[in-house]
């Protein structure tokens, strides 16, 4: 059965994702990417966009906007780069957060750190990690991922953090992210993590380098997880799909464009 897509307003915050995307298309654009995110000048968010994201972008405005708001937005994963293509636009390296944010913690290696989101043992696990391998030197601070808002903002100023990884998923960590930019005064990273913080701490795998690298690490986490994931991915990415096509059908194509 054909699946139904809407004609109205998705398709607006569709084109103002993907017009504010940096992409990426060498391993010196992306080294030139870290060294940036690694010297904020002022509070700046740094987000990702997944077939995920941008069906939740699709049915949630106040999604959006979060997503909208955030200073960094890379493209996450092969439902990303299938979009592009259809938009005739280059889709760049895949810069998902679970590879690109262990880099980031090590360019931070000495300054202080916060981790917020998942739960005990893994965020404890998540902190050792960071601390012992990836940002020796470092003070990390750690909060679960259930508290208010207000108790993420009232860590962050009493801590200063420098780098702040969220670990709460779609759309929170987006919204936390948000008031965070707003209130802090400080230089400092804002990162909307996904599941990294349960990937350092042990709670999730990463698929084999094959499947992550034929684009389908999503099928791994499926089968790790069918009932939390069932909706997201067996209905969601048909779902992305059909959009995308819809989209691609009333874009006018330009010229190819050039990742930065």
């Amino acid at each position: 059965m054909p699946i139904a897509v809407e004609a109205r307003g998705w398709q607006g915050h569709w084109r103002q994702l993907v017009s504010g995307l940096v992409r990426i298309d060498s391993e010196r654009g992306e080294r030139r990417l870290l060294d940036n995110l690694a010297q904020p000048a002022q509070p700046t968010v740094l987000a990702f966009v997944n077939a995920h994201a941008m069906n939740s972008a699709a049915s949630s405005r106040d999604f959006f906007e979060a997503l909208r708001a955030a200073d960094v937005v890379l493209r996450d994963g092969s439902g990303m780069a299938i979009l592009l293509k259809l938009l005739n636009l280059d889709p760049g390296l895949n810069l998902n957060g679970t590879d690109l944010i262990p880099k980031l913690l090590r360019r931070y290696a000495g300054r202080p750190i916060a981790l917020f989101g998942t739960e005990e043992p893994y965020l404890s696990r998540a902190r050792e990690k960071v601390t012992a391998e990836l940002a020796a030197g470092s003070e990390c601070h750690t909060a679960h991922g259930f508290l208010p808002t207000t108790e993420y903002v009232r860590l962050a100023v009493a801590h200063g953090p420098a780098l702040i990884v969220l670990g709460m998923g779609m759309p929170r960590q987006e919204e936390v992210a948000r008031e965070l930019r707003a209130t802090l005064d400080h230089p400092c990273l804002i990162v909307c993590g996904g599941a990294i913080i349960d990937f350092m701490g042990g709670k999730t795998s990463r698929a084999p380098r094959w499947m992550r690298g034929a684009g389908l690490e999503w099928l791994f986490r499926l089968a790790l997880e069918p009932s939390r994931l069932f909706k997201r991915y067996v209905i969601g990415n048909p779902l992305f799909i059909a959009r995308a096509l819809a989209l691609a059908a009333g874009t006018p194509r330009p010229n190819r464009g050039t990742a930065l």
